[in-house]
């Protein structure tokens, strides 16, 4: 039988899993394919290194962008059950953290003061206690990692310690993964923007065609049908373009 670790080796062993952690997240940061996969395995680790003398962990995370929540990820399905109960309220551990920028620690849900109606609600999932971590990112975003436990007073001082330190782990990583998503995003939104113009060129460069016109006379003429028909140039282009025989999407070349 293995002898019970001291709280000194209790918490060097933490620290030594919080450096397996840290390892982990950077391998997952470049594997990933999107911030989607990047966070579902940031909490599935996250939750197997608090689990065991713990009682049984669960971990979420929430990233918020302005006037949205583009990601919520969740180390199983009852994590992801219980994560969805704070939206419903739009309040709990996790958003709190995430909004506020403060660490939330919930000892025992059954005395809890705070959250009265999400505390009833959580109660009914059998759990506990709880521990919402701030996650320090860039201006425009916040997170919160959220952990739940199924016994009261798991988070102690050390693991509130542990947990601190995994999300301060977990910000460059996350920012860096929220940066590739505003970079990504930036790229296909630019990409449409440049395939709508080149729609709109080729229909323009259509009607001068037909009408035997100038380029100006052509983009009024296109602009006035659009208006006509209460459909957008990008619409109405596609359509010209295909009663012409354009049948496949068109497509923008960039140099690479």
């Amino acid at each position: 039988m293995d002898e019970e670790l001291m709280p000194d080796e209790m918490e060097l062993a933490r620290e030594a899993e919080r450096d397996t952690f840290t390892a982990q997240l950077q391998n997952m940061v470049l594997e990933s394919d999107d911030v989607q996969a990047f966070l579902t395995g940031l909490v599935t680790v996250a939750a197997e290194g608090f689990t065991g003398p713990y009682g049984d962990v669960f971990c979420g995370i929430t990233l918020l962008r302005p006037r949205s929540m583009i990601t919520v990820a969740s180390s199983s399905d009852r994590a992801q059950q219980v994560d969805e109960v704070q939206y419903g309220f739009d309040d709990g551990p996790c958003l709190r953290a995430a909004r506020a920028g403060v660490m939330v620690h919930i000892p025992d849900f059954l005395t809890e003061a705070r959250f009265p109606e999400y505390r009833e609600a959580i109660a009914a999932y059998g759990l506990r206690s709880a521990l919402g971590i701030p996650i320090c990112l860039d201006e425009g975003a916040s997170a919160g990692l959220d952990f739940y436990s199924t016994e009261p007073g798991t988070f102690d001082n050390t693991a509130i310690r542990v947990a601190e330190g995994f999300a301060r782990d977990a910000s460059q990583s996350l920012r860096l993964a929220v940066r590739i998503a505003k970079i990504t995003d930036a790229a296909t939104n630019m990409r449409a923007a440049m395939e709508s113009r080149t729609s709109i060129d080729m229909a323009i460069g259509a009607i001068m065609a037909q009408n035997r016109c100038g380029q100006e006379e052509g983009t009024a003429i296109l602009r006035h049908a659009s208006s006509n028909r209460n459909v957008k140039l990008r619409d109405l282009s596609v359509d010209i373009l295909h009663s012409l025989g354009q049948q496949k999407p068109v497509t923008t070349h960039f140099d690479t």
